[in-house]
């Protein structure tokens, strides 16, 4: 079919899909009057009411927005009829979520049928309760719930239901359920006659068990009695075996279960799980009949050898077990091979000697290249677990050789551990550098902050590796391809440390100056401003290229951005001055860098966060994971929960982006402030610090928390805005991140309504109590709040669900304070949540007929904006870059439109509840040369075209497209 017949094919398709649209919808709204018509005679018997509950349910499900019929819902919960009260759960369950008004209107009919001697009616009102989950509903009833799971004369399949509606409350709100109250009678569940009884009750007994360890401690030892009733004894019914694996869930779950906690002391207990971990390790030598069998038998095997690990990394099982693993390793099965290097990283994280391991250090380099990039990943844990000083080397160097062809998604965690690794067992200084810079050489974007950050600070404070730092850096800048972070490294080692080679034939400071110069007009504003602060301090060490560097703080005396408008004002102040006293106080050489936990290592536990069931281990040596233990131990068994977290003093000085004690460009000893280039700290509102404020992060201070924490209401916290930006015109990513948390956004809108989930990460060392978030409403926009779980445990992490509703057109977008005690007394942090009006727009396609007809429908005046403005970065028309942004604001791009195919052309409309749909269209011009945009926009309502008008620049102007 040639290429205008097949459009004309889609075209007569999509007629037909939105005739068929408008179709439905008229027949939606025709039944929905006759529904709402039949409800408010109120004259309906059960049956009716259940029948028209049943169409509703089916148009929500077809996706359109169903706003009546909840009252009928509830009315249907308290029939005796189960057909009535099944369908109105459903209705509850699917129409309803945890902070509606009208769920509390459903807590006495549930609590009702919780109450009921009906086991069918007890199900469901558990069903609706772990379904709609809230927080006003779990106060209400997690005691009548967990009554049904302790009761004697509740039936094996309501204990189960009523186990997991337990866990379901208090994986999201553990406050509300007193774990260690309820400890004794569940954990005697555990012996239940009705193994799946049990193995619902040791799911709940996990979660709980994890947050409180002693109260749960008697389960320790009812787990083993279990697991040698199963393995050992064989008792069990033949309905709970898999393939010839007698129930493996609850095998798995008992064995992780254990780890939890420290070894037995009890001589008789260990004998017992040694006869288990035996027993499964000789019937793991049986030949699997089929797939399922083999699977079974494995996941078993695995958790097993994870627990003997745990107990005794000496133990004759261990060595048995070592011996598996070097065969699972090299098995044709991909989740064999998976799961065998998954528990070799264990092993070598907890073992003494890593001899054993690094037998199979060739096969294990050879997994790197599997095609299974999850295997990629856990061979890459294994080589990180399993280095030492012997083996660093070369381990580091085929690191490096797979970083040119590993995967994009791997990269960041591969520059992560090769930074630390060569830190941690570099014994010569050349070796730790050549590598460094070879990698942040290599690895380009995926280098993080850290990175450059911690060579940075290992070169300052070892004067035998500064000399050669900079002759190994000058080299490098003078390559043709430099990434923009080592220019930012060679930025600073020259500026403190040029003046060591100068006399070197190649490294003269005019050299030097040509050398980082020539990257400068390829950078960021940011690394400019470092740059800068480079300049001045080469004004200090060689006056004789004095005049070159002039020039440029005359040039940059005029540009737009603030920060480099301000650093070459003053710096040229400085250096123009009649003595030189000033200039060389400000310019002193740094001083050492405290010594301090690196960075690298928080950044690369942070990418290994804990699940629901939390890891018993980390990837690393034994070391890491003693020090984890001791202190997981001590927080959890004698319910510490809190310490003093450590506080570092760090130095106010140069390079390392401080800030001054009186606001002003140099701080109270006379060096410069803010020379990495983040000086908009300063710019921010923190000219005016307390000399007590903590300063975190190394060597650059990226984040400064005051230890008052305190944020007046209605204010941001300084430097947030950088997230907010790019989130406006996505769906997910950092809203914010300090030293004490980290939070995540990711959300999703239709039409008027949308809901956005924050994950808020625990990044401290401590527990984080008293959590509160509010909302700052604005006008027209709706937001219901959850009611927010008041702690974040250890390396933990807890998840709030907003649902949002656009009643009218507004302009702006609401802020939320998020407050909570961590060593501080309260520390606060205002952001701006990116809901703003694009949010609720929604594509649509236009020919261009229908293009023009409607943007001259519209016309101008008030509903027309136009700008002319230029972008920060050179604009590239070639990649789509800017075809993902307006894609991003939610406009359809209509191709085919404008003449200039370098135009883009879009058509949405805007949904709002109440003053229905607008309709909204945009041109932009890129003029590539100029570098600037003209930006038009014609909506029906002003508000709404001036607010989009405004987003629109702002991202244009600013983002790097």
């Amino acid at each position: 079919m040639s290429t205008p017949m097949r459009g004309l094919t889609v075209f007569i398709a999509d007629i037909r899909n939105c005739r068929v649209r408008e179709l439905e919808e008229k027949r939606i709204n025709k039944e929905m009057a006759n529904i709402r018509a039949k409800f408010k005679d109120g004259n309906l018997n059960g049956y009716q009411k259940k029948k028209y509950v049943c169409k509703l349910l089916y148009m929500y499900i077809l996706g359109w927005d169903i706003d009546f019929g909840h009252m009928e819902a509830v009315h249907l919960i308290s029939s005796h009829k189960y057909s009535e009260k099944q369908i109105g759960y459903l209705a509850v369950t699917l129409l309803m979520h945890e902070n509606s008004d009208l769920v509390r209107l459903v807590v006495n009919s549930i609590k009702k049928d919780l109450e009921e001697n009906n086991e069918i009616f007890n199900c469901l009102a558990l069903h609706a309760i772990a379904n709609i989950g809230g927080r006003e509903m779990a106060e209400s009833l997690a005691t009548d719930v967990h009554r049904l799971l302790i009761s004697p004369a509740s039936k094996g399949f309501v204990k189960k239901k009523a186990a997991l509606t337990l866990l379901r409350m208090y994986r999201k709100h553990p406050d509300v359920i007193p774990a260690a109250d309820w400890a004794e009678r569940v954990i005697q569940l555990i012996d239940d006659l009705d193994l799946g009884v049990a193995l619902c009750v040791t799911s709940l007994i996990m979660a709980l068990a994890q947050d409180n360890l002693e109260a749960y401690l008697g389960c320790y030892e009812k787990a083993v009695d279990r697991l040698k009733k199963l393995v050992v004894e064989k008792e069990y019914s033949l309905d709970y075996v898999y393939y010839k694996v007698p129930i493996p869930w609850l095998q798995i779950k008992l064995l992780r279960l254990l780890q939890y906690y420290p070894p037995s002391d009890d001589e008789r207990v260990r004998a017992k799980l040694h006869d288990v971990l035996q027993a499964i390790l000789d019937l793991s030598q049986e030949t699997p009949k089929n797939v399922q069998h083999n699977n079974a038998q494995n996941a078993v095997l695995f958790e097993a050898i994870n627990l003997a690990i745990h107990l005794d990394t000496e133990s004759q099982i261990v060595n048995q077990a070592a011996v598996l693993l070097g065969r699972f390793i090299t098995s044709k099965e991909t989740n064999v091979r998976y799961l065998g290097l998954e528990t070799m990283a264990h092993l070598a994280a907890c073992v003494d000697s890593l001899e054993p391991i690094k037998k199979h250090q060739d096969t294990i380099l050879l997994s790197l290249r599997d095609k299974d990039i999850s295997v990629r990943r856990r061979g890459l844990d294994l080589l990180y677990s399993m280095c030492d000083v012997t083996n660093a080397k070369a381990i580091v160097a085929e690191l490096l050789r797979y970083l040119n062809i590993a995967d994009y998604g791997l990269r960041e965690e591969m520059v992560l551990k090769i930074a630390i690794l060569t830190e941690r067992f570099a014994t010569e200084y050349q070796w730790y550098v050549d590598i460094i810079l070879q990698l942040i050489s290599t690895a380009g974007d995926h280098v993080g902050e850290e990175v450059w950050y911690r060579v940075v600070q290992i070169v300052t404070n070892n004067e035998e590796l500064q000399e050669y730092a900079a002759r190994t850096v000058l080299i490098h800048l003078r390559s043709v391809s430099c990434h923009e972070s080592l220019v930012k490294v060679g930025g600073y080692i020259l500026g403190e440390f040029g003046h060591l080679i100068a006399n070197i034939s190649g490294a003269s400071a005019l050299e030097q100056f040509h050398a980082i110069h020539s990257k400068f007009g390829s950078c960021t504003l940011q690394t400019r401003a470092l740059l800068l602060t480079t300049y001045i301090k080469f004004v200090n060490l060689f006056p004789e290229i004095k005049g070159d560097i002039l020039s440029v703080f005359n040039q940059y005396r005029h540009v737009l951005d603030a920060e480099l408008q301000q650093r070459a004002a003053e710096y040229l102040a400085i250096a123009t001055m009649p003595t030189d006293d000033l200039l060389q106080t400000v310019c002193e050489e740094m001083p050492p860098f405290p010594e301090r936990e690196s960075a690298l290592l928080s950044r690369l536990h942070q990418q290994h966060s804990d699940t629901e069931d939390k890891r018993t281990w980390i990837i690393g040596g034994k070391d890491v994971n003693k020090e984890r233990e001791s202190l997981r131990m001590s927080s959890l068994i004698t319910r510490n929960g809190s310490s003093d977290s450590k506080k570092t003093n760090g130095h106010l000085t140069t390079h390392n982006g401080s800030t001054s004690s009186n606001g002003g460009s140099t701080s109270s000893n006379g060096n410069i402030n803010g020379s990495n280039g983040y000086g908009d700290v300063d710019l921010l509102g923190f000219g005016d610090l307390d000399l007590n404020s903590e300063i975190t992060e190394s060597p650059t201070t990226m984040t400064i928390t005051s230890q008052r924490g305190v944020l007046p209401a209605g204010c941001i916290t300084p430097g947030s805005e950088q997230w907010f930006g790019k989130l406006v015109y996505t769906t997910e990513g950092v809203i914010y991140e300090d030293t004490q948390i980290l939070i995540r956004l990711k959300s999703e809108y239709h039409g008027h309504m949308g809901r956005i989930a924050l994950y808020f990460t625990n990044k401290t060392q401590i527990k984080i109590t008293s959590f509160t978030t509010v909302i700052e409403h604005i006008e027209n926009v709706i937001i219901t709040t959850p009611g927010p779980p008041s702690t974040i445990p250890l390396s933990g992490q807890i998840q709030q669900l907003f649902h949002i509703e656009c009643h009218n057109t507004f302009t702006g977008s609401p802020n939320i304070r998020v407050s909570f005690i961590a060593g501080i007394p309260v520390y606060t942090i205002g952001l701006r949540l990116p809901v703003v009006i694009a949010k609720f727009i929604e594509p649509i396609e236009l020919n261009g007929t229908d293009f023009f007809a409607r943007w001259k429908q519209i016309g101008g005046g008030h509903r027309e904006a136009q700008k002319v403005f230029k972008s920060t970065y050179p604009i590239d028309v070639v990649n789509g870059g800017i075809r993902k942004l307006v894609s991003g604001f939610r406009f359809g791009i209509l191709e085919g439109v404008d003449p200039n195919p370098s135009n883009v052309v879009g058509a949405s409309v805007l949904h709002t509840s109440k003053s229905g749909m607008i309709g909204c269209l945009m041109r932009l011009e890129p003029n590539v040369e100029a570098q600037m945009y003209r930006l038009t926009v014609r909506t029906t309502n002003e508000i709404v075209t001036q607010e989009l008008c405004t987003l629109l620049e702002d991202r244009l102007t600013n983002d790097k497209l």
